[in-house]
């Protein structure tokens, strides 16, 4: 996808639409777009412990959290599916990784027991989860009726 970058500084990503390179900050009003041709980026961040509320809860769209760990596997096949649902509902919906070995408080206030563990919020509030892998389309399915209350 041609992402890169850390929480603070946001994440670089390749508009799908003309190739430009934009930065796309982990929190922030509205929804990121390209600063070339202004269609909407699919806005993948990373999150923590310390700045979840603010990347999640306060976002202005809804947000896919993926609880995941380097270690699983499972966590490791599902990342790809999750970042072309991303791609594919850009401008509808935030994707944003939480990794639980670094952030055992935000693991431990989900109640998460298994990862992959993913969390939906809307409004800054939690509407739905899933637990385990999944393909593109079973992602999507899921995900794309929960973005609108």
């Amino acid at each position: 996808m041609g992402a890169q970058g850390g929480q603070n500084e946001g994440v670089v990503v390749d508009c799908p639409n003309c190739g430009k390179k934009n930065r796309v900050p982990a929190a922030t009003r509205g929804r990121p777009r390209c600063a070339q041709c202004h269609e909407d980026l699919p806005w993948i961040a990373e999150a923590g412990d310390g700045d979840f509320a603010a990347v999640v809860e306060q976002s202005s769209l809804p947000v896919v959290v993926d609880l995941w760990a380097p270690w699983c596997g499972p966590c490791r096949m599902i990342s790809p599916a999750l970042e072309d649902v991303a791609r594919r509902l850009r401008g509808r919906m935030k994707l944003v990784k939480v990794n639980v070995d670094d952030n055992p408080s935000t693991a431990h206030r989900f109640g998460v027991q298994g990862i992959p563990t993913l969390l939906v919020f809307r409004d800054g509030q939690l509407v739905d989860r899933s637990v385990g892998a999944q393909g593109t389309a079973q992602l999507q399915a899921w995900v794309e009726p929960l973005l609108t209350g």
